[in-house]
């Protein structure tokens, strides 16, 4: 049987690279596993931060839309801060880190890179409504990948935010539920996780879910029967009252 012929690819996620998939001097350091580019964490943290401050502004209702109608309150900001910036560490930068950890291992050069106009966007709905639409941007990466190899890249994603869901439902129902601030963030957690996996598993467009689908039809249904009934158990249990 003929070896399958390895393909070259530019992004991960199929996003046009331009003005921010570009490689300053010493950044395909980030080929090697485990290693991050200076330019890479600095996009990793903005990206961060900037969700964060999005959520925070959607979640506390102290966005225009919400304020207008039933008054601003500053003292939930701090409050907020906690529980989104714990939401985005472990859904956000989990599922990108995940993807760049298995690409190295499969010898590819991946790095993260945010995308300026999504960002832009996320903060803009944050600021002004309490919805949240984030594309804040991808791994990238380069070299030979064959579909079983971009396949498992794809499903390392979602799957570090089925992991996280996993183990934050059951501390949310059954442990901390009755203390307000800690419940609070591991609701969050699990239901921004469960989100996070089921849109990406979604089999549309550059999502993870028609990489995974190419590769293993099995998988992909498997993953996304357990994201959606995650989903599906947490957002009747959990309202953020902040």
């Amino acid at each position: 049987m003929a070896q399958e012929k390895r393909r070259i690819y530019t992004s991960f996620h199929d996003i046009p690279p331009r003005e921010y998939m570009y490689f300053p001097e010493g950044s395909l350091e980030g080929g090697k596993p485990g290693r991050f580019s200076g330019v890479e964490i600095r996009h990793l943290l903005i990206s961060m931060i900037v969700l964060t401050v999005a959520f925070t502004f959607a979640l506390t209702g102290n966005n225009l839309i919400t304020g207008l109608s039933i008054g601003f309150n500053p003292s939930r900001i701090p409050y907020g801060i906690a529980v989104s910036f714990f939401g985005i560490v472990t859904a956000f930068f989990f599922h990108e880190i995940s993807h760049k950890i298995i690409a190295q291992k499969h010898n590819l050069w991946a790095e993260y890179r945010m995308f300026p106009q999504g960002l832009s966007l996320a903060l803009f709905l944050g600021v002004l409504t309490p919805f949240v639409f984030a594309a804040p941007g991808a791994v990238m990466f380069m070299g030979g990948s064959r579909y079983h190899e971009t396949g498992k890249i794809a499903v390392a994603g979602p799957l570090a935010n089925i992991i996280v869901a996993i183990i934050t439902l059951p501390i949310y129902l059954f442990v901390v539920f009755e203390f307000q601030i800690i419940g609070q963030i591991f609701g969050f957690i699990c239901l921004i996780n469960a989100f996070l996996a089921t849109f990406n598993l979604l089999p549309f467009g550059p999502l993870d879910g028609v990489k995974i689908i190419r590769w293993n039809a099995t998988v992909w249904i498997i993953l996304l029967i357990i994201a959606i009934f995650i989903l599906m158990t947490i957002m009747p249990k959990f309202s953020l009252e902040i």
